[in-house]
């Protein structure tokens, strides 16, 4: 089943599941993020990307100019261990590793977790990628991913047993829209999903086949 499938199966049964007072508060955040405009100001195909130095789940560091001396580099951002639609994500690129490192490509995840909370990402998900910290997002902030969480949307997160300080280490309430992209040996940006909407994501077959036209 592709990812955008499973993407809707899992809106459809939150849907149901939800009071509608917290979908329709839920839908509208979404909205007023999309019309924000976060999305014109991200990085995209042509860009150079930043690089960067970050951690990853034991705490090693991890460099993109490293990576990208092995080949093309695929970075994924989401938005933490807390949302669904992340570990989805995080699990359709596992099953698509294989197809990427076949074509000389390497993969890692970042999000403002903090370390524990990577862990416990790859430790549920048997990740076979690097799961890095982008602590205060200071690397999503470059790329201009990161926008603060609507305030209505705190309350309801809590009641669900989501705290986003804790995991994050910061009481700023910032996290990054879902983003993936495709980085070419020279940093070049030669391919960017980015969607506002955190229910929306690519499918790792796009991916790979992006990859393939870098070799």
């Amino acid at each position: 089943m592709s990812l955008s499938k499973q993407m809707e199966e899992m809106q459809t049964e939150f849907i149901k599941q939800v009071p509608e007072e917290i979908a329709k508060v839920m839908q509208d955040a979404t909205e007023k993020l999309t019309q924000s405009g976060i999305e014109e100001q991200c990085l995209k195909v042509g860009d150079k990307m930043p690089m960067f130095v970050l951690p990853n789940a034991i705490g090693d560091l991890i460099s993109s100019t490293t990576l990208l001396k092995k080949g093309p580099l695929v970075i994924d951002f989401y938005r933490g261990a807390w949302c669904p639609y992340c570990n989805l994500e995080l699990r359709a690129f596992q099953e698509a590793l294989g197809g990427m490192k076949g074509v000389g490509a390497q993969l890692v995840a970042i999000s403002p977790n903090l370390p524990d909370g990577s862990l416990t990402s790859i430790e549920k998900h048997s990740l076979g990628f690097e799961v890095l910290t982008d602590h205060r997002n200071e690397m999503a902030r470059q790329f201009g991913l990161v926008y603060r969480l609507d305030e209505r949307l705190e309350d309801i997160y809590r009641r669900f047993g989501i705290d986003i300080p804790a995991m994050n280490g910061d009481e700023s309430y910032e996290i990054p829209i879902p983003a993936t992209y495709v980085i070419n040996t020279d940093g070049s940006i030669v391919s960017a999903f980015i969607e506002a909407d955190h229910t929306k994501r690519e499918e790792p077959a796009e991916v790979i086949e992006t990859l393939k036209t870098l070799l």
